[in-house]
């Protein structure tokens, strides 16, 4: 609905009002942002930036799901930074303007041998093919490679930060919940079930 929602207000150029609010909640300090509650619609004309907007949504199941829609760009290169405007919990609101900055480079192997066998491919290939795209570059790396323990990270090619994850770090379990309500729920179903006790402990041990 959500996604929906905010393909209709590209195509007529107006973001619709936020339903069943009449006035913003006084718990935020709207006036400490770039953020505002629409108490009613607003008009959001095409401009020289293709507009975007984000949308939140919170499964009633748990799951959760969050896209970015962009309107059909025109070919022109000087719409691409964009403009656009952010839906979540309590309704459609605006944001800043997206900042540039270096693209992180991310590589992995299974050992530390082989992490510095990949970084010198690397850097032969990236020697070799100058006029690479940074966000090209990192995209790939970061999608259409496997991930594993020796991992090394770099700002577009600058000085590598290298580590490993293999046997350290411990496990531990969260129960979030959703909304205050839900605070030491974790700790009080240890107390209260002694089933779910039992598996927490079997899951430890």
């Amino acid at each position: 609905a959500g996604v929906m929602k905010m393909v209709l207000a590209l195509r007529n150029g107006v973001l619709p009002k936020t339903l069943h609010v009449d006035e913003p909640t006084p718990e935020v300090d709207w006036d400490a942002g770039a953020v505002e509650l629409l108490t009613e619609e607003a008009p959001w004309p095409r401009g020289e930036r293709p507009r975007r907007a984000g949308v939140s949504a919170f499964g009633v199941s748990g799951s959760n799901a969050h896209v970015i829609v962009e309107e059909a760009g025109d070919g022109d290169p000087a719409r691409a930074a964009g403009d656009g405007v952010g839906v979540g919990p309590g309704g459609t609101g605006r944001r800043a303007d997206r900042t540039g900055g270096p693209v992180p480079w991310l590589l992995s192997a299974k050992s530390e041998g082989a992490l510095d066998a990949q970084l010198a491919r690397f850097e032969d290939f990236s020697a070799e093919n100058p006029g690479l795209d940074p966000v090209d570059v990192g995209f790939s790396l970061a999608t259409g490679r496997s991930v594993f323990e020796h991992r090394a990270m770099s700002l577009q090619g600058e000085e590598w930060v290298r580590g490993s994850v293999a046997g350290q770090g411990r496990t531990v379990f969260v129960f979030p919940g959703q909304g205050s309500q839900w605070i030491g729920m974790g700790a009080e179903l240890l107390d209260s079930s002694p089933v779910f006790a039992q598996a927490i402990n079997e899951c430890e041990a």
